[in-house]
């Protein structure tokens, strides 16, 4: 969880940077896009069901770390941002988490014979 907390500190952190530092308006339209994406897919990771999500930050971070080139940014802050911030993303929804149930075994327990989560409900 708290991987998923930083990464949403990260994506808040892209929200606010270009109004501090004065971005042009590539990096900070940039930022105003990733950031809001970023930290949709933390806050939604926190969640162990979801857990999985926090690796569709990926292709964000990835992003982050080549969007200062493709759109040719002409701040250094701006740059050293992105980038920073695009690696400390990669590496923190890398962080799988800790899954302590089960829910339900997905697709798979349609074909089964006695799911698991069919075996709990009539416990109850």
């Amino acid at each position: 969880m708290w991987a998923r907390l930083i990464n949403t500190a990260l994506g808040l952190w892209l929200m606010i940077a270009p109004g501090i530092f004065q971005y042009s308006s590539a990096a900070a339209d940039n930022g105003h896009i990733a950031g809001p994406v970023i930290v949709t897919f933390s806050v939604v990771a926190i969640w162990e069901a979801t857990r999985v999500v926090r690796k569709w930050n990926y292709p964000v971070a990835i992003w982050l770390l080549a969007a200062p080139w493709i759109l040719g940014y002409d701040n250094t802050i701006a740059i050293v941002s992105d980038m920073g911030v695009g690696v400390l993303v990669l590496i923190f929804a890398s962080v799988k988490g800790k899954i302590e149930k089960n829910y339900g075994g997905g697709w798979a327990s349609l074909w089964q014979k006695n799911p698991e989560h069919i075996q709990k409900s009539d416990q109850n």
